[in-house]
This record gives C-alpha cells, structure tokens and sequence, in this order.
C-alpha cells in the first residue's frame, strides 16, 4: 500500500496523553473467561503525560527514554504503533519521545493513554485513515481502557469496559493524591474478596446515587498506604479510589480549594490538581492540528 504523506512528515508534533478517573466503579458479574462485568464512568484529566512524535517513513520505531526493565517491544507505545502499521499495512517509522508523569500503579490509565495517544497521532501522521471505531478496535487488544481514550469523551462504560456511552458528568476541580506504593489491577480482581454482584442500574441512577468503588474496601485493606491515604483526604473532602488504585482522589468546585487542600499534604504523600474535562485533550489537538494543516 502507498500514498501520499502528510505535510508535516519530518516535523515534531506534540500530543497529550491525559489521565482518566473512574468517577464510580461497580462490579455487576464475573464471565467464565474471568473477565468481570462492571459499570464505571471515566472523565479525563486536563493532566498527563506527553508524546512527542516525529513520523518518517524508515520503517523503525524509535521509543526514548528507555523504561527500565521493559523490552521496547513489550511497551505499550510501540505495540501500538505497530498494531496500528500492520492494521493499515504501512511501511512507516516514528521517532516517540515521552515525557511519563503519570505514575504506574496508579489507576490513572497512563499506559492505555500513552498507547491511544499513539493510535490517534500516527494514524493522523502517517496518513493511515483510519477510522476511530477502527482505532478502537485495534486499542482494545492493547488494553480494556485503551478505547475511551481512543475515542476522547468522557464515557458510561458497561460490559468488560468496552460498551461505551458517552457521557458528561460536571466538570469539577480534583486533587488527586498518589501514596507510595504501585498496584497491579489482575492483583485486586482476581482476589476472592473482591465484591462482584452489585446491583446493575440505569446511569440515570447511577448519577444520582452517592459515587463510590467495589475495588475500594479490598484495596485499602491489602495496601495500608491507600487506606491511610484516604483517611487523610477525608479529612477534607468525601474522597475514593480510581480504578483499582493506588491513587484516591477528591472533588472541588474551584481550584482554589483543591489547591489550599495540597498544600497541606503531607511528606508521605504525593499529589496534583487538575480539571475534568470531558473532552479529551487529545482530541483538541487532534482537531487543531488537522484544521492548521488544511
């Protein structure tokens, strides 16, 4: 296959990767395969990691900085892009700089988003046309969260994560706390403890109904830095876990508020502020980069 490349081949572009939190998370099920059902809703971060991406056409994709212990070919960013040239049967190379702020383990989606971000960039670099379905069905090999960020709105998920509804829950101001330690999502939902016959219920209900996660109880008493974690934040503000940790995370009207509140965090903790947004960024530079270069 060939075709034309784009104009700004050779050039480096830069593309968000943002963070994603799970608003709620319920456990409805668990299917024979193991995989669980679940109801969650997911909104973005105006804050993540950043993917700086220079396309050509040498056939080699080139990942800096090396992450320690993880082949290149295990990475996430480089199984995506190359998913993404054998799905477009393409002969195109990358240079893909990251500067990872978001911490692993930390049920922020950084791995999934590095991956979608890269989808989504190459796939408008390369010229690979690409439809977004087409995008997501190549991001839910990579990952079950792969595919909200693929398609950039914040997202009612059910099923395994992967039936999509868009959604817009209010965009509020979140301090987002990260305690010292790193969790492994197959480690809390394979744990026999774990809650898996909650109740399903329309979003309608869902979004009155007061937020919480089924990962929480679990995760808090398998890991004393989460649950010390929230106890802290509660202090404040009502206060939960993302994902299945080990960040915990609480909701503010104003950044002012959030701010003031880390300020006051402890040594032992680490934190940020940031926006939800229900538009990804991603999708903003998607959309910028593609009307500068008509």
């Amino acid at each position: 296959m060939s075709h034309t490349m784009p104009p700004i081949l050779n050039r480096a572009t830069s593309w968000p990767a943002p963070a994603k939190l799970n608003l709620f998370l319920y456990i409805t099920g668990r299917r024979p395969n193991g995989y669980h059902e679940l109801q969650t809703l997911f909104q973005f971060l105006d804050h993540g990691d950043t993917l700086t991406i220079t396309a050509n056409d040498s056939d080699v994709i080139n990942l800096t900085p090396a992450i320690d212990g993880v082949a290149t070919e295990e990475n996430l960013i480089y199984r995506a892009a190359d998913a993404l040239r054998k799905a477009a049967n393409l002969k195109a190379g990358a240079d893909i700089h990251i500067d990872k702020i978001l911490p692993m383990g930390g049920g922020l989606g950084g791995g999934s988003s590095d991956a979608a971000t890269t989808l989504v960039a190459l796939n408008y670099l390369w010229q690979t046309k690409l439809s977004v379905d087409q995008l997501a069905d190549i991001g839910v090999t990579l990952g079950a969260d792969v595919p909200v960020f693929v398609r950039g709105f914040s997202a009612f998920a059910e099923g395994i994560g992967e039936q999509l509804h868009p959604a817009e829950p209010e965009e509020k101001w979140f301090l987002i706390v990260k305690p010292d330690v790193s969790i492994a999502t197959g480690d809390i939902f394979t744990h026999p403890d774990l809650p898996r016959n909650t109740e399903k219920r329309s979003l309608k209900a869902l979004l009155e109904g007061v937020y919480e996660n089924d990962c929480e109880k679990i995760v808090r008493r398998l890991h004393p830095e989460v649950d010390k974690a929230l106890s802290w934040l509660l202090e404040y503000a009502p206060s939960r876990l993302t994902g299945t940790g080990a960040c915990v995370f609480a909701e503010f009207s104003t950044y002012q508020e959030a701010d003031a509140i880390l300020k006051k965090l402890p040594d032992w903790l680490q934190g940020f502020v940031a926006k939800g947004v229900n538009t990804s960024p991603l999708l903003t530079t998607l959309n910028t980069l593609s009307t500068d270069c008509q």
